[in-house]
């Protein structure tokens, strides 16, 4: 039995604000602080608060996808009206995507149509991480999914269900500076955590509910809600 990826944690200053802000933009279902998917995403967003200032380009981001350019424009204009904004993280000009922030600066782009790399995939056609090659092949083993991309120490894995790609862009890495703001919530029993162990994860302690607090070998923070 493998452990299972259930909620992408997003820490928040005020969950309730951020809570809106993604059910609106995803149209997603609310069920407090939490984000359940209505297609084939496979996991939740769950809001956790913090008072922890945001001091750096998250690790991880959503990529939303566009089938016209008029589809990309309506994202962008629903994410500045439910008060995202527009932020610069070193996009050049002739870059066809769109980066947007939340309204507590948390990064995400809207992807141009015709990305091959994303098709097949819905309007959240990946989460976007700063990583190693070695990460993306601890998170396909840790998974069980499958890698679909493996080129220039750039990796990428999906579900075997569907749903979006997690994919890993290799070196150069913005230096980690602090705990994530975004970090992986997985579900599994006590032989899960001693098999991440083996796979190259780190444990880091218990945190609330008795959850292990565990790092990825690229020092990133999931926690594993213990089943059975």
């Amino acid at each position: 039995m493998t452990v299972t990826l259930q909620a992408l944690g997003i820490a928040a200053h005020d969950p309730r604000v951020l809570t809106r802000f993604w059910a609106g933009l995803l149209g997603w279902e609310t069920d407090g602080d939490t984000l359940i998917p209505n297609d084939d995403t496979g996991f939740r967003l769950r809001f956790v608060p913090t008072a922890e200032p945001k001091t750096r380009q998250n690790q991880m981001h959503f990529d939303l996808t566009s089938e016209s350019l008029e589809d990309q424009r309506r994202t962008v204009a629903k994410a500045l009206e439910l008060g995202g904004r527009h932020t610069d993280v070193g996009q050049l000009p002739e870059e066809e995507h769109v980066v947007l922030a939340d309204p507590e600066g948390n990064e995400f782009c809207v992807i141009e149509p015709g990305n091959g790399f994303l098709t097949g995939c819905g309007f959240v056609g990946a989460i976007a991480s700063d990583g190693s090659q070695e990460v993306g092949y601890f998170w396909s083993n840790a998974l069980g999914w499958p890698l679909v991309w493996d080129q220039d120490q750039e990796t990428a894995i999906r579900s075997p269900h569907g749903g979006p790609k997690i994919t890993w862009g290799g070196p150069p890495f913005t230096p980690k500076t602090g705990r994530n703001r975004l970090h992986f919530v997985l579900h599994g029993p006590l032989s899960e955590v001693e098999r991440l162990v083996t796979l190259g994860a780190t444990r880091l302690g218990t945190g609330r509910d008795g959850q292990a607090e565990m790092a990825d070998p690229d020092g990133n923070e999931f926690s594993v809600v213990l089943t059975g």
